[in-house]
């Protein structure tokens, strides 16, 4: 198998489960380090040139983190594009076991066996909000503009299994443009500020919510579905259950 990925979480998860089956990934995909393949571009914009000369036989996306033309445009070269959806935290498991597969596993990986396992023991997020015993957080995710998770996430699934919810789950878009004073007027328990995909800080973020605690937090435990999916819950837990007091 030669496969191009064009999502940081999906090659992470290819790259320690099928090594050497990797030929091409994007310039943001991070993990794992030292990760010696052909870089192909951003996952916004993807050199379909290089990636078709690379022939592979598999090239994996996301319906979120890639653009429709550049899938079509590789789909018109001849290429086999595998567009995985993920919602919330049991349909990435199922779209990972679906990847690995399609990469030419014969079963699934330890890895991904212990990570089911450890979100097997974190309660199925509620269905509607609970009470004040649940804190009610704003989660930025862009900054100049200010964007949030919205509704209909995986990151906000995560939380929400994890004991947050996300004030601005019923919006009616999944990432919503909102303007700092009304984020504030929100009054939230709590502000999560991932270091991706923008790279929130001790000092750039926090200090646009004054008197709000602020959890700054590994995007990638937040936002990739993964092999970070084994440690997710005990490393995020911690960092929120020490935001929110």
């Amino acid at each position: 198998m030669r496969v191009v990925s064009l999502v940081p979480s999906l090659t992470e998860a290819v790259a320690v489960s099928a090594p050497g089956v990797l030929v091409g990934a994007t310039d943001w995909c991070t993990h794992p380090a030292g990760l010696d393949v052909v870089r192909v571009g951003g996952t916004k914009n993807p050199d379909t040139g290089r990636i078709a000369a690379l022939a592979p036989d598999l090239v994996l996306a996301n319906e979120e983190e890639n653009r429709g033309p550049d899938l079509d445009a590789l789909r018109g070269a001849g290429l086999e594009v595998l567009v995985t959806e993920v919602r919330d935290v049991a349909q990435a498991f199922a779209e990972l076991t679906r990847v690995v597969l399609a990469c030419g596993l014969r079963g699934r990986p330890r890895w991904l066996d212990e990570a089911e396992a450890a979100w097997a023991a974190v309660p199925p997020a509620p269905r509607a909000p609970a009470a004040a015993d649940r804190p009610r957080a704003v989660v930025p995710v862009w900054r100049r503009p200010w964007m949030v998770l919205g509704r209909d996430t995986f990151a906000g699934d995560v939380l929400a299994r994890l004991g947050v919810d996300n004030a601005y789950a019923a919006h009616p878009d999944r990432y919503p443009r909102v303007p700092v004073e009304e984020l504030r007027a929100v009054r939230p328990d709590l502000v999560v500020l991932p270091d991706e995909p923008y790279r929130f800080t001790a000092d750039d973020g926090p200090e646009a919510f004054p008197g709000t605690p602020c959890a700054l937090v590994d995007g990638r435990h937040l936002t990739w579905y993964g092999p970070s999916l084994a440690t997710a819950p005990r490393v995020l837990g911690a960092a929120l259950r020490a935001a929110a007091g």
